[in-house]
This record gives C-alpha cells, structure tokens and sequence, in this order.
C-alpha cells in the first residue's frame, strides 16, 4: 500500500466521521437517534417495505432494527403488518404521524446538509460526485483483483442499497 493511498483513506475516513458527527448532531436535535432517522428517511414518500427491504436499504443490522421499529411504533411513528403471503416477513409503513414528522424533519435535515457544501461550485460538486461514484464502484461485488479477498457482506450490503431505486 502506498503512502498517497493511505493519505487518501485518512481523508475519506476523517472526512466520512466528520459528516456522520454533525448529521448525528442535528438529527439528535428533531429528538431522533440517527437508526430512527435513517428509518424515517427511507420509508418517507414510500408505501413502506419489509423489514428485509428496510434493513438492506439502511444498512441497520437485524437486531437494531428491531429495536429501532420498536421505539418507533411506541412513538406511534411506524405500523407493522404481517404479509399475508410470508408470516415471517412483516411490512412496515409510516403512520400519518410518522409521515408528518418526515414532512417536517427531512428537508430540514437535508438544507441543514447541504449548507456545509456551500464552499463547492457546481463544478467542484461534478468532479466529487463523480469521484465517489468511481471510488464506489470499486468496492462493488466482483471487483476483487488476484490476491484481494472478497468484499465484506457490509460492502455488498452497501452495492444493493446503491443500485435499489
């Protein structure tokens, strides 16, 4: 490994933290856990989807999730169903109050975010969109080189939430 390769992956990790660190902080403030948030994020403007589907698409592990739709539905933000054609898959959805909150809450959160990219122009914000999707699509499922191992199930967890409408 080279020392420009690990400057780089020191950047994107500090920069990746950083990012993650005043989401968290922000989201914090609308009384959610970021878990919550990303649950709220993801079934905002959506019918709802399986607990499978949501937890793909968040990348929330089983356990958390479970937990995470708990408090939601305690807080009346969430329902789950049971599908009638799979009893073992439930079907979870917002409630009309969980669809307010999202009203509310996501573009807020969203200009809050997009106010710390105020220092990129257009063209600075091209050149890093397309940076990180070339940087991502080198970690996609069966791009492994001899001698590399095999990306990790978080990894392919992350390319089928990419390419997930």
């Amino acid at each position: 490994m080279t020392d420009r390769a690990l400057k780089t992956i020191r950047r994107l990790a500090t920069a990746y933290q950083a990012f993650a660190a005043y989401s968290a902080a922000e989201v914090r403030t609308l009384g959610l856990t970021p878990p919550q948030f990303d649950v709220l994020a993801t079934l905002g403007n959506q019918p709802g989807m399986t607990c499978r589907e949501l937890g793909e698409r968040t990348l929330i592990t089983k356990g958390t999730l479970t937990g995470v739709l708990d408090r939601m539905e305690s807080r009346g933000l969430v329902s789950r169903e049971p599908l009638d054609h799979d009893r073992r898959s439930v079907f979870v959805r917002l409630t009309p109050a969980g669809e307010r909150l999202f009203a509310k809450v996501f573009p807020a959160h969203a200009r809050h975010l997009c106010d710390r990219l105020r220092s990129l122009d257009g063209a600075d914000l091209d050149r890093l969109d397309d940076l990180l999707e070339r940087l991502a699509a080198g970690f996609e499922p069966g791009v492994v080189k001899e001698g590399e191992s095999a990306p990790s199930p978080k990894t392919r967890m992350i390319a089928a939430a990419r390419r997930s409408p």
